[in-house]
């Protein structure tokens, strides 16, 4: 009997090295510039992974009031936003980031108790054609899975926003 080669298919270690091949797979097959995870904590957005690294290093926090995420946790703004500047909420954000956010794309991770832990989201220096849209249900499958391998003590802020 043939052995079975399985070990590109093992399991990963932990959540964190989940999300950080999650990150690199979503840079490669969608193209933004920046992929994120971060998780919301009172009134910050603090950033735990970023793909690639250097782009937003592990701490980095946001006013959560101030970012595109809180719009599209809150319904504001849509999960994808292939011209930034054409969405009103977006465009109105762009004014207070030193970063140029031509395009997002973004949802939310959530507990099981059904709080909000954070966000995974891309964004691009560039505008995006619209055909992007069409990677919004891989990244919301993807987010989901992270969201059911959230470690048992990750408890969230409420989703009211």
């Amino acid at each position: 009997m043939r052995s079975l080669v399985v070990d590109d298919l093992a399991p990963f270690d932990d959540w964190p090295a989940a999300v950080r091949a999650s990150l690199t797979h979503l840079h490669r097959i969608v193209g933004l510039d920046v992929w994120m995870l971060t998780e919301v904590t009172g009134a910050e957005q603090v950033v735990l992974h970023a793909h690639p690294r250097e782009a937003v290093p592990a701490g980095t926090s946001f006013p959560w009031e101030q970012t595109f995420c809180r719009a599209m946790v809150s319904g504001t703004g849509p999960r994808v936003a292939t011209v930034t500047a054409a969405v009103p909420v977006y465009s109105q954000l762009l004014a207070g980031h030193p970063d140029r956010i031509a395009a997002y794309i973004g949802v939310p991770l959530v507990t099981r108790s059904g709080a909000l832990f954070g966000t995974l989201c891309g964004f691009s220096a560039r505008a995006q054609p619209r055909s992007m849209t069409r990677f919004l249900p891989t990244i919301e499958h993807t987010a989901r899975l992270l969201s059911t391998l959230l470690p048992a003590d990750s408890t969230g802020d409420p989703v009211n926003g």
